[in-house]
């Protein structure tokens, strides 16, 4: 009888999982955060007390925080991230990467890459660098209308450092800014572009642009960027080591 009672006390145990990587914090996949040593050791979750999907260090409007764990926590809140749009964002670069298999796997990898808040030169804008927000191109918006934005649009690829202004210059025509918002998706640049090193999240007035493949390597080559600052969209902007996507006119 008391092996029946303890084999009934099993079955209600929960396996969880966690971020792991953490030396001082963890975050399993219940969205709770607790220390390293207090997490249990058979089932590998947090004790349930706090808050669940805290936000602790985190700016609810651009959905990034200074520390992974309580970023993670916070993204597997429902009610800021969307299941059916977070299982559909492809892990990696290349065309036949996976998508993720479950909110925990979106929100573990999206704020380990931190790519929302990396500038051009890979370096940090603030502290507030573990980012969970969709990527611009998961807004559902669809390819064809974007598409139809760029009728009558030239759509050309300007050569390392030039500027759209430049680029459009030469063939007699001017660049459009509001049509570098319209080009600034993975979907359209990889029409134009090779991307062979991805589709990358950046911010930098050059954008959407592509790294070229001699660049220095932490500037990733071979990747298109988009910019996640709306903003920023300029025609004279450029960077030594891209190539601008450039809609003239």
């Amino acid at each position: 009888k008391a092996l029946a009672i303890r084999k009934d006390v099993g079955l209600q145990v929960r396996a969880c999982r966690d971020t792991v990587q953490g030396r001082y914090l963890l975050a399993d996949d219940s969205g709770y955060v607790c220390g390293a040593l207090s997490v249990d050791p058979g089932s590998r979750c947090c004790p349930r007390k706090g808050d669940q999907y805290s936000c602790h260090g985190c700016n609810l409007s651009s959905k990034c925080c200074n520390s992974y764990e309580f970023c993670v926590s916070c993204c597997l809140n429902p009610l800021l991230t969307q299941k059916e749009l977070a299982v559909q964002v492809k892990i990696a670069k290349a065309e036949t990467a996976g998508t993720y298999n479950s909110v925990f796997d979106f929100c573990a990898g999206r704020c380990r890459h931190n790519s929302e808040s990396v500038v051009h030169e890979n370096a940090y804008l603030s502290d507030f660098h573990h980012c969970f927000s969709l990527p611009l191109n998961s807004s559902g918006s669809s390819e064809t209308l974007t598409e139809s934005k760029l009728a009558g649009i030239s759509i050309v690829v300007g050569r390392r450092g030039e500027s759209c202004d430049s680029v459009c210059k030469l063939s007699g025509q001017s660049c459009v800014p509001i049509g570098l918002l319209a080009l600034n998706q993975c979907e359209i640049m990889q029409k134009y572009m090779n991307c062979r090193g991805g589709c990358l999240a950046s911010i930098g007035l050059d954008q959407p642009a592509e790294v070229v493949d001699d660049a220095p390597k932490h500037l990733h080559p071979g990747a298109c960027l988009y910019t996640k600052m709306q903003t920023a969209f300029t025609c004279d902007g450029s960077h030594q080591h891209t190539r601008r996507l450039c809609p003239c006119i």
